[in-house]
């Protein structure tokens, strides 16, 4: 046999091993898929148009659904979703910022009340399982303390309105002051003692002050919803960190320590986005970061 038949023997051979392993190799992955389904925070979509191009450009890159942001125009978020077949994975309140329930204007938390009531009919309709909510915040004059109270009090008022449409109000981990720590987060739920209000997880808010697997193993199945968002704690040239600049498995999230905790608790819901606008500006950059978030639901 000569050099030349010899090479192209152990060659083929070499590629029907490989062809006969390879479906094996694509079904462990497959299977390694966590078979939640992803969406986009409505407002950090850099993709531009009208909703329902938005939403068929979701539907283009592989995405299942959307958080919306209340206060839009319902029938024109319901008629893009029939279209494409997009569903509501969570509505985030669009004034609970401006009109904090924690603020010290009485005025200012009733319109905060009406703000976050509308944002659960807005679920109801979209047929969302809940709402994001920033209870409050403990700055300017406003105390940790003030901020528990009044919080609590405004959330309490929405609760039979809770029970009337279904819909779960979710707690939302951000840089308020308020509920930086997962045990703080957990005494707050286990204070308001309601089963229609839960904690709506952001992974990438509390990278900067600790691991945010930790926060999972603190509230466990109290977690209803999840945002994925990457942050790094690495530093520029200007000696600041990267923070929320970066994309998907570039930043200082532990994906895979993070996902085996949620694994732990049983959490089989949405995989939310919320990255910045940039990198979902076209049909190229959205696939390239779907890709990236299957990537971390496959860790």
């Amino acid at each position: 046999m000569n050099t030349t038949r010899r090479h192209f023997i152990r060659n083929t051979t070499g590629v029907l091993a490989g062809a006969a392993l390879a479906p094996t190799l694509f079904a462990a992955e497959a299977k390694k898929m966590r078979p939640w389904k992803k969406a986009v925070m409505w407002n950090t979509l850099g993709y531009p148009g009208t909703i329902l191009e938005k939403c068929r450009a979701l539907k283009a890159a592989g995405f299942h659904g959307l958080e919306a942001e209340s206060h839009m125009n319902q029938d024109e978020v319901v008629r893009a979703m029939e279209e494409t077949g997009l569903k509501c994975a969570s509505v985030c309140g669009k004034h609970h910022w401006g009109k904090p329930l924690s603020s010290p204007d009485e005025k200012l938390r009733t319109e905060g009340i009406e703000a976050l009531k509308q944002t659960l009919r807005d679920a109801k309709r979209y047929g969302a399982p809940s709402i994001l909510l920033v209870p409050g915040v403990a700055r300017n004059g406003v105390t940790y303390e003030q901020a528990w109270e009044r919080s609590i009090a405004g959330i309490k008022e929405a609760l039979p309105l809770c029970e009337e449409t279904g819909v779960k109000i979710a707690i939302e981990n951000v840089w308020n002051e308020f509920l930086m720590k997962p045990q703080q987060a957990k005494d707050y739920l286990e204070a308001i003692n309601s089963p229609w209000v839960a904690w709506h997880f952001d992974i990438g808010n509390h990278i900067r002050f600790g691991p945010s697997e930790e926060w999972v193993k603190v509230l466990g199945k109290r977690i209803v919803n999840l945002h994925f968002k990457e942050y790094s704690n690495e530093l520029d040239a200007n000696g600041k960190a990267k923070g929320f600049g970066v994309k998907f498995l570039e930043g200082s999230n532990h994906w895979p320590e993070i996902m085996a905790e949620l694994d732990k608790v049983g959490y089989n819901g949405w995989a939310i986005t919320e990255m910045p606008g940039a990198q979902t500006k076209d049909a190229a950059s959205m696939k390239e970061f779907s890709s990236r978030l299957d990537r971390i639901l496959a860790s």
